[in-house]
Parts: structure tokens; sequence; C-alpha cells
């Protein structure tokens, strides 16, 4: 049970420290959301938006951080 309670101590630490680079830095990263390969389709009433390209960045930047956190703790 203790290795649960640490579990989600970090992962809330984590959460916690995205919340404020995006707070901090919320402006410099606009460019989030509007990369090439993004569907956006806006047609009358209609918007869909599929970020394809920031989700595929996004996942790719925190596999290399969850295998780097994993490599430390072991």
């Amino acid at each position: 049970m203790e290795k649960h309670g640490k579990l989600i101590v970090l992962t809330g630490l984590f959460i916690v420290a995205i919340g404020l680079i995006i707070w901090i830095f919320g402006d410099k990263l606009r460019f989030l959301g509007r990369m090439p390969g993004d569907i956006n389709i806006e047609r009358g009433n209609l918007r869909v938006f599929i970020p394809i390209t920031t989700m595929l960045l996004i996942s790719f930047l925190l596999s290399i951080l969850f295998w780097i956190f994993g490599k430390m703790g072991r």
C-alpha cells in the first residue's frame, strides 16, 4: 500500500509541475494545436479539431520522460 501512496503523490506533483509550466510559459506554447498535421474542419456551425501531430509530440516527450524516470528509479 505504501507504493500506491507514493505513486499518487508523485503523480500529483507531476500534474502540478505541468500546470505551472503551462501557466508560466503558456504564451510561448501557442504553436501546440496549430502544427502541420493537426486537422481543423469548420463548416457552418460545425467545428471539428483533431490535433494528431500535437498529440504525437506530447506522447513522444512523455515516453522519453517516463523512460528516464524509470531508469533513475532502478
